[in-house]
This record gives structure tokens, C-alpha cells and sequence, in this order.
């Protein structure tokens, strides 16, 4: 009889960088996720640009684009470090330049950047080595600013969505404690880039900036974003298809929408020094 394959095993925060399973299994859902993944919200992208001392980003785990498109569409110059191809061609459709290498192995070829932007990837990245490399190509008074979008899914639906993985998939890593959400629930992610920024001594102290936003979902679209999720593309199928019904239900149960809060989550810094 076959069996089926194991389903991710958790892991720390601390350890995410680590888990490359992980990190470069979204490749396997690249339409989906430059499809469903939601973008950033444009007080946070200006915000970010005022505060750089020019318009030339590096953009760490390009991914699809969807970091970097804002950056792009406020007048910058982008490129980006993806370590999935898959991913990557997506970005390039947009008009932008990808080089596909982990950041931690890449080669600047003697280039300087004002600004390193990670969306949802930092934790993928080793955050002292990560911080290490950026301190190195950044210009004096580049920013560093790593962000994340933070769900905090509405009380009517937190506990109901995270009964479907406790029956489903009560061993899966990222939904053991409950729902997921709020910007409380990033603070180790956060805490980690704090420290492995700090570690480098050429940064000044790191600030953390919110911007909120929402989102209406249809029953159907956040269905379709569910499988781009660190750690889903693993499951097996039909534990995936019993995942997504018991999810459908879920909404249905609650009039066939809901609003998503998210958070767009800052963690920056200013490279300070000479040379």
C-alpha cells in the first residue's frame, strides 16, 4: 500500500531561515500566488521611498513581483534576487530585472543600492548574514526596510478556520496554537530582523512602522490564495481538497464572505558610516 508523504515538521522562528523546504516550495504555485497574494498598501511604499536617499531598490525575494511593482510603479529603479525561476519569470513580465541566486550567496558585482526591501521573505534569509550583505551594498544612508502583511482574521471566523486544521492536519506547524493573526503573532519574525540587523553595528537603531489595511474575500478567492501558503503545496492532495471544503464550509457558514484585516508590518533601519 503507498503511503503518503510526510507533512511539513514545524519549525521556529528562529530556524525559519533554515528551512529551505520551505522557502523554495512556492515556486510549485507561482500562477497562483502572482494571482491571489495581496499587495501592499501605497502609504507604506511612499513612505519608505521618502525616507531613502535615492530611487535604486534591491528587492530580496522578488518573488512574482508583488513587492516590487509598487516600488516600480513610485518612480524607482528595481531589481531583484529570487532564488526560484518559476517565480522569477513572473517578475520579469512585469518589465523587471531578476537574477536568481539566494541573497546570501549572491554576487552585487560591485553595485550600491538606497534602498534593500524584502515583502514576506526575510524570514527566509539568514537575518545575520542577510543584514551583513545589505549593510555591504547599500550607499551611506541607504535604508534597509523588510516587511510583511500580518492577517488578523475576524473573531467570527478565527476559531472555526483553525478547527478545520486541527481535524484536518492537527499536526501542521503553523496553525497549532489556533488562527493565526495580528501583528503580535510576527513579533518573533520581527525580533528576529531587529537582532540580526543590530548584530551588524553599522546600522541605526531599527524602527518598526504599521500600516493597516482590509480586505473583502469572496468564499472562493481566499480558497484560491489558501494553497500559496508557507508549507501547503507539501500537503497531499486530498488532504488539501479535505482542507479547502472544510475552509469553504467555514465561510459559507458566515453569509459566503468575510473581511480580512491585515497589517503591513516595518521592520527599517538607516546604514550608517562612510565608504
Amino acid at each position: 500500500m503507498p503511503t503518503l508523504p510526510p507533512l511539513p515538521q514545524p519549525f521556529s522562528s528562529s530556524e525559519s531561515h533554515q528551512a529551505r523546504h520551505f522557502a523554495e516550495s512556492f515556486g510549485s504555485e507561482a500562477e497562483r500566488y502572482e494571482r491571489t497574494r495581496p499587495s501592499y498598501p501605497k502609504v507604506m511604499v511612499d513612505t519608505i521611498v521618502a525616507a531613502s536617499p535615492g530611487l535604486d531598490v534591491l528587492d530580496v525575494g522578488i518573488g512574482t513581483g508583488i513587492s516590487a511593482r509598487p516600488f516600480q510603479d513610485a518612480g524607482c529603479r528595481v531589481l531583484g534576487v529570487e532564488p526560484d525561476e518559476r517565480m522569477a519569470e513572473y517578475a520579469r513580465q512585469s518589465g523587471l530585472k531578476v537574477e536568481i541566486a539566494r541573497f546570501e550567496e549572491w554576487n552585487p558585482a560591485g553595485r550600491s543600492f538606497d534602498v534593500v526591501i524584502a515583502g514576506q521573505a526575510w524570514h527566509w534569509v539568514d537575518p545575520v548574514l542577510g543584514a551583513s550583505k545589505a549593510s555591504e551594498i547599500l550607499r551611506p544612508g541607504g535604508r534597509i526596510a523588510l516587511f510583511w502583511n500580518v492577517m488578523s482574521f475576524p473573531p467570527e471566523f478565527a476559531e472555526g478556520f483553525s478547527a478545520v486544521y486541527r481535524r484536518v492536519l492537527p499536526e501542521f506547524p503553523f496553525f497549532q496554537g489556533g488562527a493565526p493573526g495580528g501583528a503580535a503573532s510576527y513579533k518573533p519574525l520581527s525580533d528576529k530582523a531587529i537582532d540580526g540587523i543590530g548584530q551588524t553595528g553599522t546600522f541605526t537603531e531599527p524602527e518598526q512602522w504599521q500600516f493597516d489595511w482590509e480586505r473583502r474575500y469572496a468564499r472562493d478567492e481566499w480558497l484560491e490564495q489558501v494553497p500559496t501558503f508557507g508549507g501547503h503545496s507539501q500537503i497531499p492532495p486530498q488532504k488539501l481538497a479535505e482542507l479547502l471544503s472544510g475552509i469553504g464550509d467555514a465561510v459559507d457558514a458566515e453569509g459566503g464572505s468575510f473581511i480580512m484585516g491585515y497589517a503591513a508590518l516595518v521592520v527599517t533601519a538607516t546604514r550608517v558610516g562612510v565608504g
